[in-house]
């Protein structure tokens, strides 16, 4: 006989490969003494340890969680071969940034200059995918332009100013970013003259 762990024979349990006798009496009277020659082939164990991201797939199974899980086919010597697995899944870490910038804004090595959701990857620290959404707002930098002609002297967000030229003012904007205003200034000055007459 050939069995896989055990065999039970004659109501005893053998559990290792060997020859067994067992007597008993036969029809005529006599002893009957049967011989069992007796293979014992053992269930083979094997164990598996992986570690993946978000999901495994082992035997034509996907899993998505941590813990421990067992396939059994046949081996070679005919018996069980139970195979352990040991996974540890890691999941892909999302993160999101909510940003207000004036004309650019740099994130991770990029300049932006226009309002959208953009996408960063990167390697967490367990291993797997850290992806980041920036949800960007930009806002631009107001520029104005004022042309004035004076005479001797212009009176400009409380500056005096005597000689033509341009200027320019800065403060912020409703939408929170610069409000640069540049005047172009023509000072016309005041003409004297004088007559003598007798």
């Amino acid at each position: 006989a050939t069995a896989c762990d055990s065999y039970v024979w004659n109501g005893k349990t053998y559990t290792t490969s060997g020859d067994y006798t067992y007597t008993t009496t036969a029809a005529n009277g006599c002893d009957s003494i049967v011989t069992l020659h007796l293979t014992i082939n053992n269930t083979q164990y094997a164990e598996v340890t992986a570690t993946a991201c978000d999901s495994y797939v082992w035997n034509g199974q996907t899993y998505t969680a941590s813990g421990d899980y067992t396939y059994t086919t046949t081996a070679t010597n005919g018996c069980d071969s139970i195979v352990t697995l040991h996974l540890t899944i890691n999941a892909t870490k999302y993160t999101e940034e909510t940003v207000t910038a004036c004309d650019s804004y740099t994130w991770n090595g990029e300049t932006y200059t226009t309002s959208g959701d953009y996408v960063y990857t990167t390697v967490a620290s367990n291993g797997c995918d850290s992806i980041i959404t920036l949800h960007l707002t930009i806002n631009v930098t107001k520029y104005t332009e004022e042309t004035v002609t004076a005479c001797d002297n212009y009176t400009w967000n409380g500056e005096t100013y005597t000689e033509s030229g341009e200027y320019t003012y800065t403060t912020t904007a409703t939408n929170g970013c610069d409000s640069i205003v540049t005047l172009h200034l023509t000072i016309n000055a005041t003409k004297y003259a004088e007559e003598t007459v007798t």
